[in-house]
């Protein structure tokens, strides 16, 4: 019974952890551009990751260092500064709806690329999801004028490099665990993400008490929102199952909807149907 209730305490828990991460997000971007946005949630996080996991990098084989570095710059690189660009022009909340697209581009990429078998019902699953993602587009771009709804497709980016890390971790690196995985991806991700840092102009802006401020935000969503989020997640797998653990995708945006709110963020009525209608063809695409 004690296993049965931390599997959803530690759900819950992950809800939060990630469906905060967007309203970090936002606030890191009053003081950093996304170039260093991305930059130091990448850093923070390895550094994190590093003291913890070092020991597990010797578990990986030679041979498959060159998937840790696909799935580095999938899963993690290329996302990181996607999401930090597309809040640039767009709501927190919005991001947080289009990241919930990860399991629908997973099963995509699953069958055009990975030969995945599926079922009617999922990609029935995945054309109502991207008419829910046209409704929200269309209509916050109609609404909010003021907001540039091409930026979305950056948060559309990141969610599609999302669904080709899982792809990749499924079939080339099933066989190792979860921390020397993120552990490697972190060691790879560590000297780009230095190098972009050094040329954005970071350290020429550092003393400003702003750019501290909004990198103290990114300090949380690298450790927390990364490291011990990865952590609590491999427990949640272990103490459950990989289907249980993916029901995070459905409970993100509703705490993502709270903190926008409490920002000053709002949605038209017909934003919040298109929302539903993404969710709704997610939970289609993900069964078995």
């Amino acid at each position: 019974m004690m296993a049965k209730q931390l599997k959803w305490i530690l759900l819950a828990v992950l809800a939060l952890i990630w469906g905060s991460s967007f309203i970090l997000i936002k606030k890191g971007l009053v003081g950093l551009n996304p170039f260093q946005l991305g930059s130091l949630r990448i850093i923070f996080a390895a550094l994190f990751l590093l003291l913890i996991g070092f020991k597990s990098l010797s578990k990986i084989p030679l041979q498959q260092w060159k998937f840790i570095a696909l799935t580095a710059m999938f899963g993690t690189f290329i996302p990181a500064y996607c999401f930090a660009l597309a809040e640039t022009n767009i709501d927190s909340s919005i991001t947080s709806i289009l990241n919930s697209l990860t399991p629908l581009n997973a099963l995509i990429l699953g069958i055009l690329i990975f030969k995945l078998e599926y079922k009617r019902a999922q990609v029935l699953g995945v054309i109502i999801g991207f008419i829910g993602t046209t409704l929200l587009i269309l209509n916050g771009a109609m609404h909010h004028p003021s907001q540039n709804y091409g930026y979305a497709t950056f948060a559309i980016l990141g969610a599609l490099c999302y669904g080709i890390n899982v792809n990749l971790i499924k079939k080339y690196l099933s066989d190792l665990s979860p921390l020397s995985i993120t552990t490697g991806n972190f060691l790879v991700m560590s000297i780009p993400a230095s190098i972009i840092l050094y040329f954005s102009g970071f350290f020429d802006i550092v003393h400003l008490e702003k750019v501290q401020h909004s990198a103290g935000f990114i300090l949380i969503l690298g450790i927390v929102g990364t490291g011990v989020a990865n952590i609590l997640f491999f427990k949640l797998i272990q103490m459950s199952s990989p289907v249980f653990a993916t029901t995070v995708t459905y409970l993100i945006p509703i705490v993502a909807f709270f903190w926008g709110v409490l920002d000053g963020e709002l949605l038209t009525f017909v934003q919040y149907i298109g929302a539903a209608i993404i969710l709704f063809g997610v939970f289609l695409s993900s069964k078995k």
